[in-house]
């Protein structure tokens, strides 16, 4: 079973250039189901589009599949059959301890929100966090994506 093991923090404004100068995609993705079970993601980032199922959270840990699918049928889905709100946000891919830090700057219904992502070799895996790397939120569900959807981050009445 493909597996992702990702940990999850928000993103503190201290030496915010280390990573807003980094190479960036812009994404936009949408929902076909946020089943607490199992998520249905379609993504278009940058030239490429995708279709993720993912398994249910344990932990860090969850099943994942994706698979490349034509940018324009990615279109169709997100216009015509995804969830509302989509997703939208610049992915930045930040180098730092060794791994690859992925800091997700949200725009639309989740604008002001920054979370970094580091992924795994094994839950225990030992790592640096870098400076920016503020309060984890790995077992917070309001931060997943598919729960952005429903609950969108300009909405919360507490932050």
């Amino acid at each position: 079973m493909n597996k992702e093991i990702e940990r999850k923090f928000l993103v503190e404004d201290k030496n915010a250039d280390s990573w807003r100068n980094a190479i960036y995609s812009e994404i936009r993705q949408g929902y076909l189901s946020v089943d607490k079970q199992r998520t249905v993601r379609v993504r278009i980032a940058g030239d490429s589009a995708y279709l993720t199922i993912k398994g249910i959270t344990a932990g860090a840990t969850r099943a994942e599949y994706e698979y490349p699918i034509p940018v324009a049928h990615a279109r169709e889905m997100l216009d015509d059959l995804c969830l509302r709100p989509l997703i939208e946000k610049r992915r930045y891919r930040v180098g730092y301890g060794g791994l690859v830090w992925e800091v997700d700057e949200f725009y639309g219904d989740n604008a002001g929100l920054i979370v970094a992502e580091v992924e795994l070799k094994s839950a225990q895996q030992v790592f640096d966090r870098p400076p920016w790397a503020g309060e984890e939120v790995t077992d917070d569900p309001r931060y997943y994506n598919a729960n952005l959807v429903n609950h969108p981050y300009t909405k919360w009445k507490s932050r």
